[in-house]
């Protein structure tokens, strides 16, 4: 019997590999567990180069994420940006590559994300670490497409 409640636990509380995703959200799973966010997507170039400028205030568990055609060696500033940010670049597949906490608002220093970086995650400066997200943890997002590590499923209307 006691197998039986914690094979049906397990079931029920387990990370499922794949998952149903939606447009305005990214999750983060990782070793710290894992993080849901709700997201404004900026998938071409007029997008991206807004970016979060001139926004005054982001709910904690919000942002955006960038979004590339292809895998490249992406680079960012905070000009114009009145908040700070932690940065978390990932690769076509949703690993988190690098984490650039706490991006100073209006500094025109370049932040390089690095090479193979297809997806930019935006987030509250400093929230990276108090959640405890970190370089090797996974993005999931119907971006990523069928070859991510945490792939998205469609939705089924039955």
């Amino acid at each position: 019997m006691r197998a039986l409640v914690f094979s049906v636990c397990a079931a029920l509380f387990a990370q499922p590999l794949w998952a149903v995703c939606a447009d305005d959200k990214v999750t983060i799973t990782g070793d710290f567990g894992q993080a849901n966010f709700t997201v404004d997507v900026a998938d071409d170039a007029a997008e991206r180069a807004r970016g979060l400028m001139f926004v005054e205030a982001m709910p904690t568990l919000t942002g955006m994420l960038f979004v590339y055609e292809r895998p490249q060696t992406v680079s960012f500033w905070m000009k114009n940006t009145l908040i700070p940010l932690d940065m978390l670049f990932a690769s076509p597949t949703g690993e988190i590559l690098r984490i650039h906490e706490n991006a100073v608002p209006g500094d025109l220093t370049p932040i390089p994300g690095g090479d193979g970086v297809q997806m930019v995650l935006e987030i509250n400066g400093g929230l990276s670490a108090r959640l405890g997200i970190a370089a090797g943890d996974v993005m999931q997002h119907p971006s990523f497409g069928a070859d991510a590590i945490l792939p998205c499923v469609e939705k089924s209307d039955g």
